[in-house]
């Protein structure tokens, strides 16, 4: 179901608001809502929110034998689902364009990009290897789902852990949580999505993580991927307004400041969600 366009009110409210750096929800054009990360009882669980926006993400592991063109490698696979739960606009089994762009965007952020270190995921090269599957589940959407997913799934991929594996000649033997403890993922660096939303009157000052009427009156957003070492992953750009080339560097120095206190947040939450578990091996 196509959701009904915003009313001329509504529209010329919001570009008055932001033409004086208001925004509806209290929020300056460059500021970010501050995310929520929730953790469940398994390993790999994570909830996180931005704003009302909510996306659950979680990983699981199990053995496969590997394609033979990539013998060395363990294989990642990213199943976003968004469902009518999370709007009315969605319909299962016909993806929109915002689907579709969503599901390449997480594909390069947190695949393409060796955030995972795929080598590490080989037990017994030609053989076995662990397949890591990542699913994201929309709960709600209230604007910018993709750097809500993006943060959820680079989030559970750091909080997962796998079993330990002893390989003895052509025998592996997988060992239970209670016999030894379980082995977190080699994470080569943590990238995270930054959405920019651009408007058609150029006296309008862009704006960071775009709420769903920002999303949908603007004139083009821009979603930069990047960690807090400032090396860009993704950057992408759909249609919309033109840019010139210092508007986009001014917006990468600004997602390079957000990515390390973004770096910040979710390194505190991981260590006190990992201190408060108790991991029994006899």
């Amino acid at each position: 179901m196509r959701p009904p366009s915003p009313s001329i009110p509504e529209k010329d409210f919001l570009y008055t608001s932001l033409k004086e750096s208001l925004r509806l929800d209290g929020r300056l054009p460059m500021e970010l809502r501050t995310p929520t990360l929730t953790f469940g009882d398994d390993l790999g669980w994570v909830e996180c929110s931005l704003g009302k926006t909510r996306v659950l993400a979680q990983v699981e592991g199990k053995m496969v034998k590997p394609p033979p063109e990539r013998p060395y490698e363990g294989i990642i696979t990213i199943h976003p689902e968004i469902s009518p739960m999370a709007s009315s606009e969605y319909e299962p089994g016909r993806p929109s364009d915002e689907e579709v762009t969503i599901t390449r965007m997480l594909d390069k952020v947190l695949k393409r990009s060796d955030a995972v270190d795929k080598e590490s995921l080989c037990i017994l090269a030609g053989q076995r290897v662990w397949h890591i599957r990542l699913t994201l589940h929309f709960l709600a959407v209230a604007g910018n789902m993709l750097d809500c997913a993006c943060l959820a799934g680079i989030v559970a991929l750091k909080h997962f852990r796998r079993p330990d594996v002893e390989v003895i000649g052509d025998e592996v033997t997988v060992h239970e949580p209670t016999e030894r403890a379980p082995i977190p993922l080699a994470i080569h660096h943590t990238p995270f999505c930054f959405t920019f939303a651009f408007f058609p009157d150029s006296t309008i000052p862009p704006v960071l993580d775009p709420s769903q009427l920002e999303q949908r009156l603007s004139a083009g957003l821009i979603s930069i991927a990047l960690n807090a070492q400032r090396e860009l992953c993704v950057l992408q750009k759909l249609g919309g307004v033109p840019l010139e080339p210092d508007e986009v560097l001014k917006i990468v120095a600004i997602a390079v400041q957000k990515a390390k206190e973004l770096n910040s947040i979710v390194d505190a939450r991981l260590r006190e969600d990992w201190e408060g578990r108790h991991v029994e091996v006899r």
